[in-house]
């Protein structure tokens, strides 16, 4: 998009004349003392939108290192994965596997979750491996990209931006005190890129900051290349848009928070994790609506976690909560009739299960004893298995299993 500031005037009085003025007035003037905090249109060319590949319809990725979601409202619109393994993965679920989640960390995922083994396959692995060098060749040209400026010393919070290409010339950018607007100025296309060296801040420890989309701006045309780490709304709560491509890490909101932080747009992390808490991102960037809490007391899921080292343990869940058991030494026995989860982690020694409701069962035992494993109701049930006793598997019920040794 191209605007032209100025029409040709005649005559060299008036060049001079428009020339001065517009020195004086320029929002990049330095030592002039304005107060204004937007920028107007200069005759900036929009910039042309990066490639994303394969990390198209990802919302988070969280490089080598895993992905980690803390808290109940935690919403992924689009896909999820890690070239790590699938334990790297924390509080969150699929439609067809929970990866550790607790009571008080269930995230979901809409689409689909892409990961190493020991839950991930080889196919799952070597497309997690195409959006980690998908990501970083768009990293690479957003970094690129000549011409940018910094129209507010580093700091974004109050200004209000045409599309165009802005550079920290400190290294970092900063949204914090007051929220960023965008202008499309009526183009639906028009594309904002974000260069810094360093890091992102959004907000502050005490109050959010947001991007305010306008006359036609889309979060899937804004741009973040963060050469460290982004921080987004530690004190929760506030509104992002963009895709983040950063080096480092990425963490949104503050363990304990309840606030919920959105994201239009995506979060991928080149080489390190993404942490959220009560954190909703939707790859496309149009807003989703947001889980609303009628109740300020919160809401206890019955759920029951067991760590044994001697003893044995005999848990059976009926209703739709949770049992977390993590057994060291003895003999476990499950048993699922209703439509909760359970989770198991054995190290121990005999390990039955038995899952006869709709539920979830996932099983992962090093153990050295015998493992029975037997499914009649029209639940799921995964188990991974590493230790060098034999396994009986029994499935009589509608659904799949997972069985991997």
């Amino acid at each position: 998009m191209n605007k032209q500031k100025n029409s040709l005037f005649s005559g060299l009085g008036v060049l001079l004349l428009a020339a001065l003025v517009a020195s004086c007035n320029s929002p990049l003037a330095q030592g002039s003392g304005i107060t204004d905090d937007s920028l107007v249109s200069r005759g900036i060319a929009s910039p042309t939108a990066p490639n994303l590949g394969v990390a198209e319809t990802f919302a988070v990725f969280g490089g080598g290192a895993g992905v980690t979601n803390q808290g109940t409202m935690t919403m992924i619109v689009g896909d999820l994965g890690t070239t790590g393994a699938s334990t790297m993965i924390t509080g969150f679920h699929s439609s067809t596997f929970s990866y550790a989640e607790t009571p008080l960390n269930v995230g979901s995922v809409s689409g689909l979750v892409y990961t190493d083994a020991p839950q991930g396959s080889p196919e799952d692995f070597a497309v997690a491996g195409s959006v980690a060098y998908d990501a970083l060749a768009a990293f690479n040209y957003l970094a690129s990209l000549p011409d940018g400026m910094d129209p507010g010393a580093g700091q974004l919070g109050g200004l209000t931006l045409i599309p165009g290409v802005y550079k920290s010339a400190s290294g970092a950018f900063l949204v914090t005190g007051s929220d960023l607007t965008l202008d499309a100025q009526g183009d639906a296309d028009a594309v904002w890129v974000f260069q810094m060296a360093s890091s992102l801040t959004v907000g502050t420890p005490l109050a959010s900051s947001s991007v305010i989309l306008s006359n036609g701006a889309q979060a899937k045309n804004v741009y973040w290349q963060v050469g460290s780490a982004a921080t987004i709304n530690g004190a929760g709560g506030g509104t992002f848009a963009g895709t983040i491509l950063a080096r480092a890490g990425m963490t949104f909101s503050t363990a304990g928070n309840t606030l919920v932080t959105t994201l239009n747009g995506r979060a991928l992390s080149l080489f390190a994790a993404v942490t959220m808490v009560n954190t909703v991102v939707n790859a496309s960037g149009i807003p989703v609506e947001i889980p609303v809490v009628v109740n300020e007391e919160p809401t206890v899921v019955p759920s029951i976690t067991i760590t044994g080292s001697a003893a044995d343990l005999v848990v059976a869940v009926a209703g739709n909560g949770f049992i977390n058991v993590e057994n060291n030494g003895g003999v476990v026995t499950a048993t699922e009739v209703g439509t909760g989860i359970i989770a198991i982690v054995n190290n121990g020694a005999v390990l039955t299960a038995t899952n006869t409701g709709n539920g979830i069962m996932t099983i992962n035992s090093t153990c050295t004893g015998a493992v029975t494993v037997t499914n009649t109701g029209n639940g799921n049930v995964f188990v991974n298995a590493t230790g060098a006793a034999a396994i009986t598997v029994t499935h009589t019920g509608d659904e799949d299993y997972t069985y991997q040794n």
